[in-house]
């Protein structure tokens, strides 16, 4: 399977889907922010390993508490994205920190003062 294929997109989503539930309805930690979205996933084309880019609304220690939550849960949630998907391999998580969105909110507010 290639990476940009019409498969691996609609597997992207489905974990995508599947991820941003999980983390917003079951898991307890209270390290994770309540405000905390998947923002893109990119899984591998051959199904072992995937990244999800995680986005947090709050301070850098919101950020960073969140991001150890996520990897200490990353077991729970790998068992939880195996019930929930029919995949052949259930992929290894890597939780990336994606600041793209505070970017562009940061940019959208310099050019307004310009004006």
């Amino acid at each position: 399977m290639r990476k940009n294929s019409i498969k691996n997109t609609r597997i992207n989503g489905e974990v995508q889907r599947e991820l941003s539930n999980i983390i917003r309805g079951e898991i307890k930690d209270p390290r994770i922010a309540p405000m905390t979205s998947v923002t893109a996933v990119e899984v591998a084309p051959d199904l072992k390993s995937c990244k999800a880019y995680i986005s947090v609304f709050g301070d850098e220690a919101a950020k960073s508490n969140t991001l150890a939550g996520l990897k200490s849960a990353e077991g729970y949630i790998r068992m939880k994205l195996a019930g929930g998907l029919n995949l052949r391999n259930t992929p290894q998580i890597r939780f990336i920190l994606d600041e793209s969105i505070e970017y562009g909110v940061t940019m959208a507010k310099r050019i307004d003062e310009l004006k």
